[in-house]
Formats: structure tokens, sequence, C-alpha cells
């Protein structure tokens, strides 16, 4: 039975099936300017439009900065680890095809599982903070969605200002304005129509061609860029001019700890690096394109560094001079970039940190339910899924099946289902996801040290055991109700994989039965 469990998928059955190129398998069609976008497109997100003023207002203050280094140092090590795998198993399924080459048909199972949970719940999760921005934005226009078909079930809205908005987001402005929220009309969500309809479109465009989907990320990540250097732009300029500001602002850079751990001073800056952590998560999903890639040898650790160092550099960028426009006290808000925005004068400022956000928070949509699709597709193409979820469209050769199964109970649960638990879920599922790649990289090592590597991880064994134990301190990190989350859900998985998946597996009737 250990035999079974622990099968492995041979190295040379994964590059046989990487080589197909007809009609039933996935169409290569991305080069590295499609990769890094991708990475681009699933990192930038709600990381840096929300959660930047949270960290330096309640953990870091200005030096926010310097725990966006210390997260994505954190990155380098589990990033460079998948670049070697992606170069090395240019195939779809990411780090479940990687589990399963290295240590055996139930860690990959279980990584499959585990990222279904981050694709799908982490689309669902985004859904809901874009059709937020997609309604203001709207209502900028004087377009008014009903709050019956603008909100999960329960959620409350008051009209402020002649608008309908959100009670839990506009709380913290109408205690500041001396306003009674229970003296304002209320209503309440029914049915979230936008966030539905929002994923019912990026499937269609995912099923329509991975080209197409791919040309359409690159236009949007394009868009969300600009706005964050028009942002990087506009501060520095004014800055320029007001130097004081930023020497009141700045000062201290480093504020002093108030004697409890991660409230300020260098446990602030750590506690703010998990915080943030959770900003860069997104440069996985660039593998499960792999399959799709012309060159997935040279192009795949293109495409995953580069988004990687691109992000990193725009991040510090715009926490430096958030920091530095506005008292980092007065930050924890649900639109950092806004406030920081206001401050320069700007009056279309507003509008343009809106447009920012819808635009990545749609790229995120996109990639998600890609790799989301493309996990399924491999899992099928093993056997530990039913056959419909690896159909590929004659026309498209797009995953359709498994798209359009995926949007459907994405968009239901983005629609219907409160979804503040899910951002926690998905963290604790990416984490897990990177420490099995790590001890995989050098688990390979060691069973197979003359395999060839397009791309070689550096410092083996230092570089995984660092991904691994920074993954595992900052799930360590996440509260407990997250973890007990985590488990029950992969015991539903165990049920499925006993009762179905190991006797269709492939690679079981493949390999010798246990003597």
């Amino acid at each position: 039975m250990g035999n079974g469990l622990l099968a492995t998928k041979p190295l040379s059955v994964i590059m046989e099936e990487s080589a197909e190129t007809h009609e039933h398998s996935l169409k290569r069609a991305l080069g590295p300017t499609n990769l890094i976008a991708l990475g681009i497109g699933a990192i930038i997100g709600t990381g840096i439009f929300v959660l930047t003023g949270h960290a330096a207002a309640s953990y870091a203050g200005p030096a926010i900065v310097l725990s966006f280094i210390l997260a994505a140092i954190g990155c380098v090590f589990a990033g460079l680890c998948y670049a070697e795998f992606a170069a090395m198993i240019p195939i779809a399924g990411s780090a479940y095809t990687y589990g399963y080459a290295t240590l055996g048909e139930i860690f990959a199972w279980v990584i499959g599982w585990d990222l279904i949970l981050e694709y799908a719940f982490g689309a669902a999760t985004v859904a809901s903070g874009w059709s937020g921005y997609v309604i203001s934005f709207l209502q900028d226009f004087g377009l008014h969605v009903p709050p019956a078909l603008a909100g999960t079930p329960g959620t409350q809205f008051v009209m402020y200002h002649n608008r309908w908005e959100m009670l839990s987001r506009i709380a913290p402005a109408l205690q500041a304005a001396g306003v009674d929220p229970a003296s304002l009309p209320h209503a309440s969500g029914v049915f979230n129509l936008i966030a539905f309809l929002g994923i019912a479109l990026v499937t269609t465009i995912l099923v329509i061609g991975i080209k197409e989907s791919a040309n359409l990320n690159s236009f949007i990540v394009l868009v969300k860029v600009a706005v964050l250097l028009v942002f990087i732009g506009l501060g520095a300029h004014y800055l320029t001019r007001h130097a004081a500001l930023v020497s009141a602002n700045w000062h201290p850079f480093l504020p002093p700890n108030d004697g409890s751990f991660g409230a300020f001073g260098w446990s602030g800056v750590v506690r703010g690096a998990g915080v943030i952590f959770f900003a860069y998560i997104g440069f996985d999903a660039v593998s499960t394109a792999a399959q799709e890639a012309k060159n997935p040898k040279r192009d795949m650790p293109i495409g995953i560094l580069g988004s990687l160092v691109i992000c990193t550099i725009l991040y510090i960028l715009v926490a430096g001079v958030l920091t530095a426009l506005v008292k980092y006290t007065s930050l924890s808000v649900p639109d950092p970039i806004a406030i920081g925005i206001d401050q320069t004068g700007v009056r279309w400022g507003s509008f343009l940190v809106k447009l920012g956000a819808i635009c990545g928070l749609t790229s995120t949509m996109v990639v998600m339910l890609l790799g989301q699709s493309r996990v399924l597709f491999s899992m099928s193409r093993d056997g530990l899924l039913p056959q419909w979820a690896s159909a590929v469209h004659p026309r498209f050769r797009t995953p359709y099946v498994s798209s359009i199964f995926v949007g459907i109970f994405v968009a239901i649960f983005a629609s219907v289902i409160p979804i503040g638990i899910l951002g926690e879920l998905v963290s604790i599922g990416t984490l897990l996801a990177f420490v099995i790649v790590c001890a995989g990289v050098w688990v390979l090592r060691r069973k197979n040290p003359t395999a060839p590597r397009p791309f070689r991880t550096p410092w083996v064994p230092f570089v995984p055991i660092m991904g691994m134990v920074i993954s595992l301190l900052m799930m360590a990190g996440l509260p407990g109700d997250t973890w007990i989350r985590l488990i029950i859900w992969l015991l539903i998985g165990f049920v499925i994989y006993f009762t179905y998946s190991r006797h269709h597996s492939r690679v079981q009737k493949r390999a010798p039965s246990a003597p």
C-alpha cells in the first residue's frame, strides 16, 4: 500500500506529455512578455491597493518599506524552486505535477486539492472585492446598482451622500464625521450580481483562447502598472516641493516598539512582512501555464522571477511615497493609495485609483481561474479526477469544460457566500504549496541528480530549506481556525482520493503491484 501511495510519475512520461502538439493538447502560444504579465497580473491586486496602509498603520510605520524587502526575500526562495521545476517539467499543473514527479501520488493529490483551495476560493474572494470597486466606479457616473444585487446575503448597505455604500467599508468615515449609521436608510444584499457577471466574463475569455486571455491580461496589467507609476510620479513630484512633509511623516522611520511583539520596532517589520507577504502571492500561477509557453525551458524562469522583481520594485516605491505623503497612523483605511493621492491635490486621483484597482483585480481573476482549470486538467489527465475535466476544445485548444465548471462554481460562491475568512484560507493553501515545491527540488536533486535542468536553483539545499522554513513560519502565524478549515478541506480531499482517484490513477495502473 505504501508503494501505491508514494508512487511517482516518471519524468520520462511527463516529458512525453509536455511534447504533445495534437488538437487535444494545450496550445503553446505564450512568450516571456506574456508570462511576466501573467505573474504581475496575479501579484498586483488587493495586496498593494489595501494591505500596505493597514500594515504601515498597525505594525511597521514607514519601515513598511523594509517589510516589503523581507517578504520579497522569502518569496525569492520559493520562486527559485518554482523556476527550476517549471523549466525542467514544462507541463500544466504547477506544484501538483512537481509533487507527483518527486514526492509521490498522495503528496501530489494533497497539493492538487490544496491548489483548488488557493485558486478557486482566491478568485471568489477577489470577485467580491472587484464588485465593490465596480459599483463605486459606476456610482461616480450616476449609475446605481440596487443593493439587493450588489452584495452577498446579509451584507448591510447605507445611503450616504446619495450613494449606496457598504456599511463595513464606510463605517470609519461615518464615525469621523460623527454620523450615526442607524440614522441612514438601510438595505441588505441578496445576490452579488456584479461579482457573478465578472466571473462569467472572465470564464468566457478563458474558454475562447489562451492567447486572447494573455493579451487581455497584458493590456490590463499595463493599465494597473501605469496607475501605480502615475501615483509614484505625482507623489514624488509633490514631495520634492514639500520636503518638510517627508521629514515630518518619516520621523521616526522605524517607530519604537510599544512593548508587545509586532507592534512597531523590528518585530513590527517582521509582522508587517507576514501580513504583506500575501501581496506577493500569485507568481506561482505562472507555472500553471508552462504547457502553453512557446519555449518553457528558457521563458518560465524569466516569467516567475521577472514578475517578482518588477512587483518588488513597484511595491517598495509605492510604500515609500505613500508613507511620505501621509502620516502612517492615518493609513488604516480600505483605500490608502486614494488617501495618498488626495494629499497631492490631484482631483482625478480617486477615479484613477479605482480604475487601477478594478484592473488589478480583473487580471488577478483571469490568472486565478486560468491556474485552476489547468490544475484540474492535469489531475484529470492522470486519472485522479473524472475524464471530462481534461477535455480540450478542438478549435480553441483550451480545457473548456474544466474552465466552465470552475467558472460556474466560483461565480456562485462569489455572489452568494460572504467571504471574510477566505483570504486566510487562500494564504495557508499557497504556503503549503510553497513548502512542498521547495521540498520537491531538494528531494529530486538527491534522487535524480543527473536529470537535465535548464534552470538550476542556486545553493541547494540552503535555498529550498529557507523557502520551507519561511513558509512554515508564515503558516504558523495564521489563526487556529484557518488551520481547522484547511484540515477539514484536506479530509474531504482524502475521502475523494481513497474512494475514486486511487482506483482510476494511471500511474497506479502503470506501476507494478507491491509484493
